[in-house]
């Protein structure tokens, strides 16, 4: 079998990056990444279209072979670096030593993504919006994908034989190790087109077979769900760190009250809007898929992601610092009418006792 290993990368590397203003990516002149549609789709649908360079192939080589770069730029903020290198194998269980791979200068492919990343982020620094901490932590996800089965026609009829074969590929694991329990929930989510197309998509790792050799359309899909999950799993982050610590500062009754105040208010206002507007464009980027196998491709990397549950999750904390906003609005509002009246009451003393050595 012949084939290819995708090593797909998301950065979370700032709130936004003004794609529009970008003249150029690494020296060189990126363009906008298409995917081809072969199948059957509505006239004028829409497809997200991110920045893309292909720079030249790593110096270092892994397992022999050269590794392939394509790296794209989201305007909602992330780089992704996806790095590819081919294969020749004769079994399934060959292909394992391809999970978590070292280069030939000892260098690991995640050493190498964040490289480049941080290559990109210098290229575009004058037009990153709230520049995250770097080097960030980033969503690594590796799909196999096999161009040549040598007498397979039908890929569906093949997954029946190798099952457990893919099963412990994706899983990392010995397939006579895995209970019946576990191979059957490494292929819950199946997508396929025709019999020579084919996807299995598991947590950490996926398989795509296509016979005609294009899978660029699916890795694009799985890299977007890919990136929804590292943009989640920030603004949750981000999330509990600022709700754990404005819970602790209202504990300890730290909260300002006049000048001060207004500024934490503000600044609290302005993190609520910023989050809630990069969920919403996070979410939408995948609004328009005119494809409808990979609207299934997607749906499925959703599932297993447990995207849903991630945006849930944000939402909630969302509502949280919605409601410590209104807390914390009206505890200050209450503060500065205890002191309006202190002060009323003050001056009408004053006033009074004037009053009272004028008439003597």
């Amino acid at each position: 079998m012949k084939g290819e290993v995708a090593y797909l990368y998301a950065f979370d590397v700032a709130n936004e990056i003004i794609t529009s203003r970008v003249e150029e990516i690494l020296s060189e002149k990126p363009f906008p990444f298409e995917i081809r549609m072969d199948r059957t789709l509505p006239k004028d649908m829409p497809l997200y279209k991110p920045l893309a360079i292909e720079p030249h192939p790593l110096t270092a080589r892994l397992r022999g072979a050269p590794v392939h770069l394509l790296i794209r730029v989201y305007d909602v903020g992330v780089v992704t670096v996806m790095l590819r290198v081919s294969f020749a194998a004769g079994t399934l269980a060959d292909l394992i030593p391809f999970h978590n791979p070292k280069l030939d200068n000892g260098l690991t492919l995640d050493t190498a993504a964040l490289k480049y990343c941080a290559e990109v982020c210098d290229s575009l620094r004058d037009l990153l919006v709230g520049r995250t901490e770097f080097p960030p932590p980033p969503e690594a996800y590796t799909v196999f994908c096999i161009a040549d089965l040598p007498g397979v026609n039908d890929v569906n009829h093949w997954l029946g034989e190798q099952r457990r074969a893919v099963a412990g590929l994706l899983t990392e694991t010995a397939p006579d190790r895995l209970s019946e329990a576990q191979v059957a929930e490494v292929l819950r989510i199946q997508r396929s087109f025709e019999h020579t197309d084919l996807a299995v998509i598991d947590w950490d790792a996926a398989l795509v077979v296509d016979l005609t050799g294009y899978v660029d359309d699916v890795l694009y899909a799985l890299e977007l769900a890919n990136l929804q999950l590292e943009e989640f799993r920030v603004m949750d982050r981000r999330l509990d760190a600022y709700l754990d610590q404005a819970y602790d500062d209202l504990e300890r009754r730290r909260l300002p009250l006049f000048g001060r105040a207004s500024k934490t208010l503000r600044h609290l206002r302005r993190f609520r809007v910023d989050v809630a507007k990069l969920a919403d464009e996070v979410t939408h980027i995948t609004k328009f898929f005119g494809d409808w196998h990979l609207a299934r491709v997607y749906l499925g990397a959703r599932d297993r992601f447990y995207l849903d549950q991630w945006r849930a999750s944000v939402e909630q904390r969302l509502a949280q610092l919605d409601k410590l906003y209104s807390v914390v609005h009206a505890e200050v509002n209450e503060q500065r009418m205890l002191w309006l009246e202190i002060i009323i009451v003050i001056f009408f003393a004053v006033d009074l006792l004037i009053l009272l050595r004028a008439g003597h």
